[in-house]
């Protein structure tokens, strides 16, 4: 597996955040290396326009909720602070967003593919689902992230129903 440190972390951006973005149809990215990759998407909570990142290799996914144009604008950032905030609520070391992400900036690529986008929809209603657990008084969800990563779960790196907590971990020893 490659260095996180010489592979950059690509986010692929769904149609929908393309146009809440503003921005022209994106290229694809070279060939995945799926352990650096993250497929985004804007999805409506409670009425605000908040972010779903899915980890394309575990299916790890977190929520950011009611980003402002401000946020949306900077959304590489965003989504790096996002990441580490919610690994760290997750009980992830401090050092996990940097074997995830490497310290390049990220690239913006179209999504990851059929099966990538299928396992972030699938995210998507199990966020739906658990909507209760949303905390409107904060960006980060860390319980929602919590039932979400806790669902058993299919993904594009392994075989089988897993948890996607327990699937990044596996990720997570083999970068380190």
């Amino acid at each position: 597996m490659a260095s996180s440190f010489s592979t950059p972390v690509e986010l692929g951006l769904t149609i929908p955040l393309q146009r809440h973005l503003g921005i022209k149809p994106l290229p694809y990215g070279e060939e995945p290396d799926r352990p650096f990759c993250w497929d985004l998407h804007v999805i409506l909570l409670r009425g605000w326009s908040s972010l779903l990142a899915v980890h394309c290799h575990s299916r790890y996914a977190f929520v950011l909720y009611g980003l402002s144009c401000l946020d949306w604008e900077r959304l590489p950032d965003v989504f790096r602070e996002g990441l580490e905030r919610s690994l760290s609520a997750a009980g992830f070391p401090a050092e996990a967003a940097e074997l995830l992400c490497g310290n390049h900036q990220p690239l913006f690529t179209r999504t990851h593919g059929r099966r990538e986008v299928a396992f972030l929809n699938r995210a998507w209603d199990d966020v739906m689902a658990a909507e209760l657990a949303l905390d409107e008084n904060t960006q980060s969800q860390p319980l929602l992230d919590r039932i979400v990563n806790a669902k058993p779960s299919r993904c594009a790196g392994f075989d089988g129903l897993g948890m996607a907590v327990e699937r990044l971990s596996a990720v997570l020893r083999e970068l380190s």
